[in-house]
């Protein structure tokens, strides 16, 4: 399905990445981002650029949408100019953002009234994972919707999990995010303590990484905490975003989440004293400039 026309919404740092990979794959593709400037790579590689989401929906049998926020989602949905006023029957919508659980489904439900389908399909892995065809996709909808959009899917993705019906895919995306995000709040205090009563980082690192208790997302990251330099695989800030969408689906559920309410209290202080737009892993320098007394804003 090399011909399968494809639009993509949202075009920051994941959205080129998957719009690479989709073009590479030979899909015709016409991309859509609020700041136009943002598109111009994609251009270059031969996509066509429009000036709305709904022209998007015009133009594409699949739409993918990469965005922030709910916000943003509901915006690029229903605005306007949204892809829902441009949406043929039959079009299928593929919504790649990590939201809360209730976002999708209410999306659901409006998508089907306007004769297409939705398919929620939040991604594991950085940007450089995206371009390399190895992120982790966890999808939620009906079988037929997903398998029309299996095809694009794969051109970016390792492995593709079909976890239920919609809002499944991004449930699990927030049952993953939930412990890394906590993982990594904890040990930003743990190596705070060590860091406080005299114990060199490299070492305590050291140690971390030769146990049973290191995740493979800290093997990563360990390097940039000892010096090394790479772009953010993935922000303090969106983080944060994650964490609120993880606490209002728990709610949701009726399931108390202390320890994600606990992380978020960190991820938020970091973001607002300058370390939103750095890779997560440096949540462990804020709360060691906390543990110092250093309170001002991150220059």
């Amino acid at each position: 399905m090399a011909d399968l026309t494809v639009g993509l919404v949202g075009t920051g740092r994941m959205g080129t990445a998957l719009g690479e990979r989709i073009l590479a794959a030979g899909h015709p593709l016409t991309v859509y981002n609020r700041t136009p400037d943002r598109t111009k790579s994609l251009v270059d590689a031969g996509a066509r650029a429009v000036g709305s989401p709904a022209e998007v929906a015009g133009a594409a049998r699949l739409v993918l949408s990469v965005v922030n926020d709910d916000a943003a989602v509901d915006a690029v949905y229903t605005g306007p100019d949204g892809l829902l006023r441009g949406a043929a029957t039959g079009t299928v919508f593929v919504e790649a953002s990590t939201v809360r659980t209730s976002t999708i489904t209410a999306l659901a439900a409006r998508v089907r009234a306007a004769g297409a389908g939705l398919v929620d399909a939040p991604m594991a892995g950085p940007p450089a994972a995206a371009r390399a065809g190895r992120l982790l996709v966890m999808v939620g909808g009906d079988l037929a919707d997903v398998d029309t959009a299996r095809p694009v899917l794969e051109t970016y993705a390792r492995r593709i999990v079909h976890c239920g019906p919609s809002g499944s895919g991004t449930t699990m995306k927030l049952v993953l995010m939930a412990p890394m995000a906590v993982y990594f709040a904890g040990l930003a205090e743990g190596l705070a303590i060590g860091g406080q009563l005299g114990l060199d980082r490299a070492m305590m690192l050291d140690v971390i990484l030769d146990s049973h208790g290191a995740p493979p997302v800290l093997r990563d990251r360990a390097e940039l905490l000892l010096g090394a330099e790479r772009p953010p695989g993935f922000e303090v800030s969106g983080v944060r975003k994650d964490l609120r969408a993880i606490m209002a689906t728990a709610q949701d559920a009726g399931v108390p989440a202390s320890t994600a309410a606990a992380a978020l209290g960190q991820y938020a202080g970091a973001t607002i004293n300058g370390f939103g737009d750095r890779d997560l892993v440096f949540i462990v320098d804020y709360v060691r400039r906390l543990a110092q007394g250093k309170t001002d804003h991150l220059d």
